[in-house]
């Protein structure tokens, strides 16, 4: 059963994802989510055009243009993750654009997006340079003998860091956020590394498996998203700390352990994301409509509404009724009047 404070902080991120539903695509390369498939992403001229690559991903852009159609799908991959968890919705908000706990889990969410989508490419011949991993030999400790096409996650995981670690390096590792991303970023690659899966086909008379022959491949990426949303619920708030001739990032409370390179770390705290802030976009949760019969669902009202609760009341609604087919080709319906049960979030 999940305590209090998950409770709230699950929904402070569905907060975020409900307020940001393009998550800040315009300024950097989730932009790629938006194109349409005909239009080309490789090529000197095609990648110049690209919005929200900086300078260095244009670069790479126009090095390893065969590889950016798997950025393209690892956008879509972070848009439709991020989508099981919102409604649709026009507003947005800026807080990604801070080191938040939220901008720290949409970073190696992406980070990692782009690590499964190359290393899929590699496995299914997409992508000239590399394809599966042959260097998986040899019997295991468990008696199986290692072989097939093991996921490339090596080639995946340095692309991801060329590509979206290069930001950050050029803003120089010596200020906070761009050591708080790569952390992050690399925390999400660590949550494929750490949940690869083991496949297996059976060899034998009659399908005895007298031999079994395996290899590895990576976790749904749907698995690790729910990997990085506990992260999300455990990370550490750090500050820009000076030690000896380089800065790192400390937990802020003198008594927290320092993250390993699985957690996830942020530098500021989160908005409120429950009142009204119209300078940053957050519309607040008042009079938001939610269920009130679900208690933990996306849409249930203990996370939609935060701290304020919910009421419930009556409103009548009109809605189309007794429709029917009209030859040819049309269906006419009548406006009905009932009366339903609604809650909303208080003020």
């Amino acid at each position: 059963m999940p305590t209090v404070s998950s409770v709230t902080l699950t929904g402070r991120l569905l907060l975020l994802l409900l307020w940001a539903p393009h998550l800040t695509m315009a300024s950097n390369w989730l932009s790629l989510a938006r194109l349409p498939r005909s239009r080309p992403l490789s090529g000197a001229e095609p990648c110049g055009r690209l919005r929200g690559l900086t300078p260095g991903q244009v670069g790479v852009c126009r090095a390893r243009g065969e590889v950016m159609e798997s950025v393209r799908k690892a956008a879509e991959m972070v848009i439709e993750e991020k989508s099981r968890h919102r409604k649709k919705t026009s507003r947005s908000i800026c807080v990604l654009s801070s080191g938040t706990r939220e901008a720290a889990f949409v970073h190696a969410l992406s980070s990692a997006a782009v690590a499964v989508a190359v290393t899929r490419g590699c496995s299914r011949g997409e992508l000239e340079r590399c394809g599966c991993d042959r260097k998986v030999r040899g019997v295991s400790p468990e008696g199986f003998q290692w072989s097939g096409c093991s996921d490339n996650l090596s080639y995946g995981v340095a692309f991801s860091q060329t590509f979206v670690d290069e930001p950050e390096r050029a803003k120089g590792m010596s200020s906070g956020r761009p050591l708080m991303n790569i952390h992050n970023n690399e925390a999400g690659r660590k949550a494929i590394l750490h949940n690869m899966q083991v496949e297996c086909k059976c060899h034998g008379v009659s399908g005895s498996c007298e031999l079994r022959t395996c290899w590895k491949v990576m976790p749904p990426f749907r698995r690790v998203g729910a990997v990085l949303k506990e992260r999300f619920d455990g990370a550490t708030e750090v500050r820009l700390t000076r030690v000896g001739s380089r800065t790192a990032l400390l937990p802020r409370d003198t008594q927290v352990k320092p993250p390993a390179a699985r957690d996830l770390v942020y530098l500021a705290p989160s908005p409120d994301f429950c009142r009204l802030d119209p300078d940053n976009g957050i519309p607040g949760t008042a009079g938001r409509r939610c269920n009130g019969t679900s208690r933990l669902a996306p849409d249930g009202c203990e996370l939609l509404c935060c701290g304020p609760g919910f009421r419930a009341g009556r409103a009548e609604v009109v809605q189309r009724c007794s429709c029917k087919f009209s030859w040819c080709c049309s269906v006419r319906c009548q406006q009905c009047k009932n009366t339903v049960l609604i809650h909303t979030c208080r003020e």
